[in-house]
């Protein structure tokens, strides 16, 4: 199991990463925005095909909210570029083959699956402020009516 370092309404550690695209960064060069990161266990598969589906029909509104949307897995840029351009979302996937970035957000899990113990991705999401705070955090999620949550979150961030 992973211990998450990250904590609600602390700094998030300035990480870099590497996604779809050709982005490579840093979480300090996305400030003045508001970064959604959902952590997913793999590309190709029902759940996490429909989550990404519902991120992207949702995606104007979380930019009309000045908010950017990351999908997070251990797959590789490859697989990634592949799951993008098939599904057609309008954000970028980042992968997180070493798992600095699942270990980060403590994201790793002892889970059952067909009936074995494996170690993977716990469905997570997470919502950092343009300061670099985290403000929102989902574990455990299910995918039905998750990215709802998320937005009314943001909304309520920037209402309040």
């Amino acid at each position: 199991m992973s211990e998450a370092t990250v904590r609600l309404g602390e700094p998030v550690e300035d990480f870099e990463f590497e996604a779809t695209g050709g982005h490579r960064g840093k979480l300090s060069d996305l400030g003045g925005n508001y970064v959604v990161l959902y952590f997913y266990p793999k590309d190709h598969t029902p759940g996490c095909t429909q989550e990404g589906r519902d991120f992207s029909d949702h995606y104007q509104d979380f930019k009309a909210l000045n908010g950017e949307i990351f999908g997070v897995s251990r797959d590789s840029l490859k697989t990634h570029e592949n799951f993008k351009a098939r599904q057609g979302f309008p954000f970028e996937l980042i992968s997180d083959k070493e798992e600095k970035l699942c270990r980060l957000f403590g994201v790793m899990k002892q889970k059952k699956m067909f009936g074995r113990d494996v170690f993977g991705i716990e469905r997570s999401t997470f919502l950092i402020d343009p300061e670099g705070k985290l403000v929102g955090e989902w574990r455990k999620v299910k995918v039905k009516g998750h990215v709802a949550e998320v937005l009314a979150k943001l909304r309520s961030l920037q209402d309040g």
